[in-house]
């Protein structure tokens, strides 16, 4: 397919608008970004770098890749503060504590090379073997809203599965993405695997995403941000691997046992500022227990707006474009203090979330925010709880929760949703992994299929038959 390349520069463009980061800022100098350990001047070299590393992956044993991620691990979870650090600094996005615990998420529980299991078919035809190969390089494009978690749990993935990697982070995201990679590449080595198993240009920008996006020596590629930039990818003629964007809702029944359902909401909706794509984003609730679980919202930390306080916060937090609503970029990842004195309203620094009761319609119920605004709609029964939060989540099919003990509607909302996550009476963030069962992932490939990725994800199949042999029942 012919690709115009002004087209994907429009969409990676819009799409940097929406995720943060001021975009005239893009193209910035190398010198606050140290050359060498996987980082070039020019996509070009870093791609040669990365193909050259790639030839030497294919030939490195299993069990030295084994040792390299698991010194992957190590280098992350020992630079787990610092990166979080480094990231609230650099974007200006979430809280350092819960950056720490998506970076030690992804190090711990992004699955390894204990992903990659063969099959084997025997029969009296003889024997089949599938495996599960490796597919080259990917370019990565990586977002600011968590960039050091994304590095790394792409990176497990990837390099488990026998792949090396061109990153492409976003601009606003330059030096903890490259601080990131740095750190693996020094862990790869140091494991004795390849040099620049991971590149990166110094300077990322919307010209350089284009330019990984339709690089001859990229094989495929794996993109966690907006849909924009996921409609630029599919544009470019290879395998993608897409994350794109999600608009989580809360169904509250009147089974459900509502001082949890409280604090889990307030824990999910407030973690890391709400920057999380799977993070709770509007509340349906039946009207019967609405009142009780906003009481018990604002028992854990979250505080309710109504009237002109909510006026004057929208009036801030959200801008209009052609008749539709937007959230304002300075906020975004914002601390629930920073939004209310932006408002003029007092703020005690213990607020985690700001809640308010709405309508259904209302542009915060269908606007993904990536703010601790959470707002809350009153339905007179379950079915319609359901019927709005599939109309709220847009047929993204990426995350949903519900607090309920009620089995049957547990069944019809799962079924209804169709979401990639589901958590079932808990925060949105057991859904990654934290603090329940299950491996994590930051990319979450709803718009191409995949869903929950992890190594296996990143490789294609091989078959080898051997006929009529090595049957020996």
């Amino acid at each position: 397919m012919q690709i115009k390349e002004n087209d994907i520069k429009k969409m990676v463009e819009q799409v940097l608008q929406q995720l943060g980061g001021n975009v005239k800022a893009a193209v910035v100098s190398e010198e606050d970004v140290q050359l060498g350990n996987g980082v070039f001047t020019t996509v070009d070299e870093a791609a040669e770098a990365a193909r050259v590393a790639w030839e030497k992956l294919r030939e490195t044993s299993l069990e030295t890749r084994k040792k390299m991620i698991d010194k992957m691990r190590e280098a992350s979870r020992s630079h787990a503060e610092e990166l979080a650090k480094l990231a609230v600094e650099e974007t200006g996005l979430g809280r350092v504590a819960d950056k720490i615990a998506k970076n030690l998420l992804a190090a711990n529980k992004t699955p390894g090379v204990e992903d990659i299991v063969s099959t084997t078919y025997s029969g009296d035809g003889g024997l089949t073997l599938v495996e599960y190969a490796p597919i080259g390089v990917f370019g990565a494009i990586t977002p600011s809203t968590n960039p050091g978690a994304t590095i790394i749990n792409n990176s497990i993935s990837l390099v488990a599965a026998g792949n090396t990697v061109l990153f492409n982070p976003h601009p606003s995201a330059k030096k903890v993405s490259i601080r990131t990679m740095q750190l693996l590449n020094r862990a790869i080595v140091e494991a004795g695997g390849p040099e620049n198993t991971l590149t990166s240009v110094a300077s990322p920008n919307i010209e350089t995403s284009n330019e990984v996006m339709v690089h001859p020596k990229v094989n495929a590629l794996v993109v966690t941000g907006g849909g924009i930039v996921v409609q630029a990818a599919m544009k470019a003629g290879k395998k993608v691997i897409a994350a794109g964007p999600g608009n989580p809702p809360v169904v509250v029944d009147e089974t459900a046992i509502i001082s949890k359902a409280a604090k889990d909401i307030v824990t999910g909706a407030s973690f890391d500022n709400n920057v999380l794509c799977t993070a709770e984003k509007e509340v349906f609730v039946v009207d019967k227990v609405a009142t009780e679980l906003k009481n018990e919202m604002t028992k854990n930390g979250a505080i309710e707006l109504k009237g002109f306080q909510l006026d004057k916060l929208l009036a801030k937090i959200m801008v209009k474009k052609n008749e539709k609503s937007y959230p304002n970029r300075d906020f975004i990842g914002k601390d629930a203090r920073v939004l209310l004195e932006a408002a003029g309203i007092k703020a005690d620094a213990n607020v985690k979330l700001i809640i308010a009761e709405t309508a259904a319609d209302h542009p915060l119920v269908h606007t993904e925010m990536l703010m601790p605004i959470l707002p809350i709609v009153r339905v007179p029964n379950v079915d319609k709880a359901i019927e709005l939060a599939v109309k709220a989540e847009k047929g993204n099919r990426h995350t949903a929760m519900m607090h309920s003990q009620n089995i049957t509607n547990l069944t019809k909302m799962a079924k209804e949703i169709q979401a990639t996550i589901f958590v079932k009476n808990g925060p949105s963030v057991s859904g990654l992994g934290y603090q329940s069962e299950g491996f994590t992932t930051l990319t979450i490939a709803g718009p191409t299929g995949e869903g929950l990725t992890s190594a296996k994800t990143f490789t294609r199949q091989r078959r080898c038959v051997l006929v009529d042999g090595f049957r020996i029942i």
